[in-house]
C-alpha cells in the first residue's frame, strides 16, 4: 500500500462541506485556540478561488476589514474548520477572482446567482 494515501487518511477529518464555488459568499466557523482556550471565530467572504485536488484542496476567502482586503486560505480537510454557511451564490465567469483585488465600493460586487431550491408541497 502507498504510505502517503494511509496517512492521509489517518488524518482526515471527515467532515463534509456543502458545495461552493468561486464568487459565493460563505461564513466559514473556525476554531481558534489561545494559551489553553477555544473559540469559534466566524470569517464571512467572497471564495475567490478553489486549488489543489483531494485532499489537499483549498479554498482562499477575501473580506473587506477596515477598506483592507484580507484573504484567509483555507484547507479544506482541516479539523479546525467547523462549519461552512453559503449565504449568498455569486454569477462569475472566471475560476480565480484575483481581479476583485484591485477594486472597491460597487465596482468589486458579484451578482447573484438563482439557484433552485426543492419546492415543498403542502396539503
Amino acid at each position: 500500500m502507498d504510505l502517503i494515501k494511509i496517512v492521509e487518511k489517518a488524518f482526515e477529518s471527515g467532515k463534509e462541506l456543502p458545495p461552493f464555488q468561486p464568487g459565493d459568499t460563505v461564513t466559514v466557523s473556525y476554531r481558534i485556540k489561545e494559551g489553553n482556550k477555544e473559540r469559534v471565530q466566524q470569517y464571512r467572504g467572497v471564495v475567490i478561488r478553489i486549488v489543489g485536488e483531494g485532499r489537499k484542496k483549498r479554498f482562499t476567502v477575501r473580506k473587506m476589514s477596515d477598506n483592507i482586503g484580507v484573504e484567509r486560505i483555507f484547507p479544506m480537510d482541516s479539523p479546525f474548520i467547523d462549519s461552512v454557511e453559503i449565504n449568498k451564490y455569486g454569477k462569475v465567469r472566471r475560476a480565480k477572482l484575483y481581479y476583485l483585488r484591485g477594486l472597491t465600493g460597487k465596482k468589486a460586487r458579484i451578482k447573484e446567482r438563482r439557484v433552485k431550491t426543492p419546492v415543498s408541497t403542502e396539503a
